[in-house]
């Protein structure tokens, strides 16, 4: 859906994005991770034509982008914007008919997202009698009032607390399921984890890893296992032997464990299962896997070692 080829952008000499190209699949839910400064919200600000980028282009159903196609894009800036004396209804007309809906449309599309957020009594509230999570809920609303097939989300999770976290995923992806496109620029790896198809991961302007966020855990994947299990540790230590390495373990309670291991030579998950197997009762067992709070850290310090070595 979203095609960005070749994208830079210089502020003063200092190099905001260093050529980044990123495809964004139409239906998918991307998440564009960085350190702060990384230059995620200069490329989020190029895609809404709010600054226009030095080199390259962005092409949206493979059309290059102007501005009459923002009509079909939603836009929740990292920077709140509210007009703090008007109440919510205002701030929902004023938004709404700037996206080219009718006040009508916009008072009835405000009460079906109020209803469904169970908000209803804050459509007369002006917008400085409401906490910052409140408020931040009621951009989101006006986001998508005007029913985008694509939404760019800057940072949309801060300041939520954990049950409205969860609120605004499952909202997401069921924009998704109805085949909305989203890109989530966002610190919380959890969420990255839960409901990103594919990433970016943008260090010091460039582009240093795009894909599937399975195929990035899969691929940063150590060999490492965990077993949950009840019995005796010295039964279970003296079973591994040398065809496995236990890293730690943590202790549950009267003769229940949790052990982490590691894999030697070609040792595999069912000899691990077979070796413990009548030496201690399993409870589980599962492959660990790279979170991509894990990789974000791994892939940061990696580039920084080859600046630091160059």
């Amino acid at each position: 859906m979203l095609e960005i080829q070749n994208i830079s952008k210089s502020f003063y000499r200092k190099v905001a994005i260093d050529n980044i190209s990123m495809s964004v699949n139409s239906g998918e839910i991307f998440g564009l991770l960085g350190p702060n400064g990384a230059g995620k919200t200069t490329l989020i600000r190029i895609i809404n034509r709010i600054i226009e980028p030095d080199r390259g282009s962005i092409k949206l159903n493979g059309e290059l982008m102007r501005q009459h196609h923002l009509a079909s894009v939603g836009y929740l800036p990292e920077e709140r914007g509210l007009y703090r004396s008007m109440t919510v209804e205002e701030h929902a007309i004023l938004l709404g008919r700037l996206r080219g809906l009718e006040k009508r449309e916009v008072k009835t599309k405000l009460d079906e997202w109020l209803e469904k957020f169970e908000i209803q009594e804050w459509k007369k509230k002006r917008i400085e009698q409401l906490s910052k999570g409140m408020a931040q809920k009621v951009q989101f609303i006006c986001t998508v009032l005007h029913d985008p097939n694509l939404l760019i989300l800057d940072e949309p999770l801060s300041g939520f607390d954990p049950v409205n976290v969860d609120l605004i995923n499952r909202e997401l992806m069921a924009m998704k399921a109805e085949g909305k496109t989203i890109i989530l620029s966002t610190h919380n790896m959890k969420s990255v984890e839960e409901i990103c198809d594919r990433v970016a991961l943008i260090h010091q302007a460039q582009k240093i890893l795009e894909g599937k966020v399975s195929d990035l855990q899969e691929a940063a994947k150590k060999g490492e296992y965990a077993v949950k299990f009840q019995g005796n540790m010295i039964a279970f230590v003296n079973a591994l032997w040398t065809g496995f390495e236990m890293i730690e373990k943590e202790v549950l309670g009267a003769d229940r464990f949790v052990a982490k291991l590691k894999m030697r030579g070609e040792n595999n998950f069912e000899d691990l299962l077979k070796t413990i197997m009548g030496q201690v009762k399993i409870e589980a067992a599962w492959e660990i896997l790279p979170s991509m709070q894990d990789i974000f850290v791994q892939e940061v310090q990696s580039k920084n070692n080859m600046v630091h070595e160059e």
